[in-house]
């Protein structure tokens, strides 16, 4: 189930240094891989990449300790 427009719901442990995700996601299809980005979801608690349009959001109830 492969959407370009697909939702990954992420824990406080999955994010990464000042609050980023990176996308392509290793979950995701080798076929499906662009340029590595990193996703801020320090606002809103979520973010969206710029190349396949994968939004990254904090499950319900997660919080961010370390981002500034």
């Amino acid at each position: 189930m492969s959407d370009a427009k697909s939702v990954v719901e992420l824990t406080a442990k999955e994010v990464q240094g000042p609050g980023v995700v990176a996308c392509p996601n290793p979950k995701m299809a080798l076929w499906s891989n662009h340029p590595r980005v990193f996703v801020d979801v320090t606002h809103d608690g979520g973010g969206k990449c710029p190349y396949c349009g994968t939004v990254y959001r904090l499950k319900a109830g997660e919080h961010l300790s370390h981002a500034h």
